[in-house]
């Protein structure tokens, strides 16, 4: 198996080429930053690419970013994330397109070697490696980034219209119903959105920011 390495501590970086190296990957290149990553696997297509989240020059999400242009460009090189974070936007995209060669691991939950080497191998050949605390931070995220999931198809018109900022009998007039049938859209909005009736907020700019948000 042929690997590239994407992390900016150059110490782990040669630390965990030696370790790949002794447990017969072969390390075909090197990178420390999102651009040198997506540079070598051009220049090698390796089968696994290892790659660290924050990296030069805003050490924020460069490395994700890089994984999901290798992605694109080669779809062929599987992708294992090796981080100290869990970066909920980039790593939900790159799960997105299924976990097939897809890996994440966090640094400090990396016990044992011979797993670690194992985890590599099975991404390497097209399988898949996510730590259960990746696992339970994405879904963390899913449920907090949904929560329009419990409303109809109507209900969402209804609400996409309210922030457009019109009336209820614009909303009627444009949906081809009655002020009525909107007025009970609309409650039912609230409720599942869990905005009950209270003096001090106004429900329709909650839910409206609420639309906005997801």
């Amino acid at each position: 198996m042929r690997a590239v390495i994407a992390e900016d501590s150059v110490l782990l970086r040669e630390g965990l080429a030696r370790l790949l190296a002794d447990g017969g990957v072969e390390v075909v290149g090197q990178a420390g930053d999102g651009a040198g990553l997506v540079a070598a696997v051009d220049a090698h297509r390796p089968d696994l690419a290892i790659v660290d989240v924050r990296m030069p020059p805003t050490h924020s999400d460069e490395g994700l970013r890089a994984a999901l242009e290798v992605r694109r460009r080669a779809p062929a090189t599987a992708i294992l994330v090796l981080s100290q974070y869990v970066e909920e936007r980039y790593a939900a995209e790159l799960l997105a397109g299924g976990a097939r060669g897809v890996g994440y691991l966090l640094k400090d939950r990396v016990a044992d070697v011979g797993e670690f080497l194992d985890a590599v191998r099975r991404v390497g050949e097209g399988g898949a490696a996510i730590d259960p605390e990746v696992v339970a931070q994405l879904l963390g995220r899913r449920r907090r980034a949904d929560p329009l999931d419990g409303l109809s198809g109507r209900e969402l018109e209804v609400l996409a219209l309210m922030a457009e900022g019109r009336s209820n009998a614009a909303v009627a007039e444009r949906l081809v119903v009655t002020e009525g049938a909107v007025e009970k859209h609309i409650s039912s909005i609230f409720a599942k959105l869990g905005l009950p009736a209270a003096a001090a907020d106004h429900r329709r700019v909650l839910a409206v920011l609420t639309y906005l948000r997801a």
